[in-house]
């Protein structure tokens, strides 16, 4: 064998790198987009993404009452004057349960009204976990197909909103712990509550 035929390599062992790079290529993009968009969402935390409703008036809304025949139910109009925390729940979301003693507590306080969207469940249901635990809400909506739920943005219940004449102020996302009540929704309410 000649000395320049063995200092050619052949071309397929040159070839081969290159094709292994773009074989990792994709995999690459996907795990750059990724980080991306999990670094943009807040690490993954939903509550950190803003509301597209924030200072904007309450979506249009109508809603019957949980149990046809029991009371009013729930509309834009029932919100357009004072302040409302506005809480979306189901009796089938474990986290509901969870933060119903601090909608009881909130229900207490005269400055403003508590008022409930019960978000696609069986209204027989609805009114047992009422029932069961006791009800905060002055006026009751049932959001059975959940488009009205989809209009005020909702993620996924339980959500609550802070409204005051009719316009959205606060939205704070998931169940309301002693901790979030502190640190985030209480000083929300509180801002909301001050003459001006």
């Amino acid at each position: 064998m000649s000395e320049s035929s063995r200092a050619e390599a052949p071309p397929e062992t040159v070839e081969a790198p290159r094709r292994r790079l773009w074989l990792f290529l994709p995999l690459a993009a996907f795990l750059a987009l990724a980080a991306l968009f999990y670094g943009r969402l807040g690490a993954g935390d939903p509550s950190r993404v803003p509301s597209a409703l924030l200072n904007k008036p309450v979506p249009d809304f109508a809603l019957p009452p949980v149990l046809e025949g029991e009371g009013a139910g729930l509309a834009d109009e029932d919100l357009s004057a004072g302040v409302h925390v506005v809480n979306i729940w189901a009796s089938w979301c474990g986290p509901c349960r969870l933060e119903h003693p601090i909608l009881m507590r909130l229900a207490k306080d005269e400055r403003f009204q508590v008022v409930g969207i019960n978000y696609k469940d069986v209204p027989e249901n609805a009114k047992r976990f009422i029932g069961a635990l006791g009800n905060p809400f002055e006026k009751i909506g049932a959001d059975r197909s959940g488009k009205t739920g989809i209009d005020w943005g909702v993620y996924g219940v339980p959500e609550t909103f802070i409204v005051k004449d009719g316009i959205v102020v606060h939205k704070f996302i998931g169940p309301l712990s002693e901790e979030g009540l502190a640190s985030d929704f209480m000083p929300a309410l509180e801002r909301t509550l001050e003459p001006g």
